[in-house]
């Protein structure tokens, strides 16, 4: 499979489409899922193109599994959360549905679910949970 340059993601990059972001660097991008599963539901993509695991190369996944690591450590303290779910999928197959290369992280708590997905929330608190991402990134 090739990759589609207008898929949402490289749209998001390239400014098509606005996204609340929650951190860049020269490699990746940081933003806010629009049907969060959690609070703080955040995703982490690479900058250049790529599919998915299988077709990136290990510059592109040492930046993002890096980029990842940096925003589960600051859910975690943004959200004062007790664990992290971090989820990454591989063809429709295996449930990828946007075919650009992204990791998931999730907030989580003992004895609580995720929620179903498909629901959209309302931007003011997905603002919010983006700002509180940003100052734990800051205190770090």
């Amino acid at each position: 499979m090739s990759y589609d340059p207008d898929n949402i993601f490289a749209k998001i990059l390239r400014g098509e489409i606005p996204s609340t972001q929650v951190y860049e660097d020269d490699d990746t991008l940081v933003f806010m899922d629009i049907m969060p599963r959690a609070e703080g539901h955040c995703l982490i993509i690479p900058k250049s193109p790529c599919r998915n695991v299988l077709d990136a190369s290990p510059a592109q996944l040492n930046s993002v599994i890096a980029t990842t690591q940096k925003i589960a450590n600051a859910v975690m303290r943004a959200f004062d959360a007790q664990g992290v779910t971090i989820q990454q999928f591989n063809e429709a197959a295996g449930g990828q549905e946007v075919f650009h290369l992204h990791f998931h992280v999730l907030p989580r708590y003992e004895n609580v679910k995720l929620r179903a997905p498909g629901q959209m929330e309302d931007s003011a608190v997905i603002a919010a949970n983006a700002e509180k991402i940003r100052g734990a990134l800051a205190e770090a």
